[in-house]
């Protein structure tokens, strides 16, 4: 009995553990994907290495963005090669650079839009898979995960178009929570940190999903809660009071625990959709993190 209970114990943390991630791996070689059936969008990647993308409507006609997308490789200190995106408004000058650390699910392809709106405002905009995601080699662990994320970071701050403006980082959901532990530990390297719908430990969101079993079960590993209270810079929270994924408590449970300068800002609509609905006032607001 005590041998199945340490067993049914084991299977069910690899189980909880594993809901963390549910990447999108994007088969070797493929060049052509459907976005969506309805219409026939597709996007087309040219090139072994750097998978440059093609946007089609319809599968013929190209679609004109308002900004460019330049697709890189570059190496994880864990050994994998990832695949990333820096993404430049066409008719004005980059007045910041974020950071982009997206959330448990899908890839580029599906994640890049949340902070497409945040161009037009001036910002550059560096997004990346993880280990395990979309064509970056690998697994994707929550080790992986963070281990990218540092060198994301390392790769942005030796680029010579990023050099010469302000740096923020800007996670959301998985990738808020992700966020506050790289800022606290890269401080120098930052100038701000923003956080959209994120969970405050691996420990809450799990107790959210199966109460006190939840919390006993999953590893905590690296957690926002406590990294978010030896981070020192300007410091923005976003989250929706609608969000039906992450509960507003925790974006609430944060922002309580940061140092200033610091702002929580409530918002309506769905979850990590803050850019998509009030792209504006979020640039607004990450300039005046900016200029603190």
């Amino acid at each position: 009995m005590i041998v199945q209970l340490l067993a049914l114990t084991f299977l069910t943390s690899c189980s909880f553990n594993k809901l963390f991630l549910l990447p999108t791996k994007v088969p070797d070689g493929a060049k052509k994907l459907t976005l969506n059936a309805a219409t026939d969008s597709t996007v087309v990647f040219f090139g072994a290495n750097t998978y440059q993308p093609t946007f089609l409507k319809k599968g013929k006609d190209t679609i004109d963005f308002d900004f460019t997308i330049e697709s890189v490789v570059f190496e994880s200190s864990n050994g994998n090669k990832l695949n990333g995106w820096v993404l430049k408004p066409k008719n004005q000058l980059p007045t910041a650079t974020i950071l982009h650390f997206h959330g448990n699910a899908g890839f580029l392809i599906s994640q890049y839009r949340a902070m497409t709106p945040l161009i037009q405002y001036g910002f550059q905009i560096f997004i990346f898979d993880y280990s395990g995601f979309g064509f970056s080699e690998g697994k994707a662990t929550r080790k992986n995960v963070l281990v990218d994320a540092y060198s994301a970071l390392s790769y942005v701050k030796n680029r010579s178009d990023f050099k010469n403006t302000k740096l923020v980082i800007y996670g959301q959901s998985l990738g808020g929570h992700l966020a506050a532990v790289v800022a606290e530990q890269r401080q120098a390297d930052i100038d701000g940190l923003v956080i959209e719908a994120a969970f405050s430990s691996h420990h809450d969101i799990a107790a959210e999903t199966a109460g006190f079993l939840g919390r006993i079960l999953v590893r905590e590993n690296y957690s926002a809660f406590k990294s978010i209270r030896t981070f020192k810079k300007p410091v923005l929270v976003i989250h929706s009071a609608e969000d039906n994924v992450i509960p507003f408590k925790m974006g609430q449970k944060i922002v309580d625990n940061a140092n200033a300068p610091k702002e929580f800002y409530e918002i309506k609509k769905c979850h990590i959709c803050g850019p998509e609905f009030y792209p504006e006032e979020i640039s607004r607001k990450i300039n005046k993190l900016l200029n603190n």
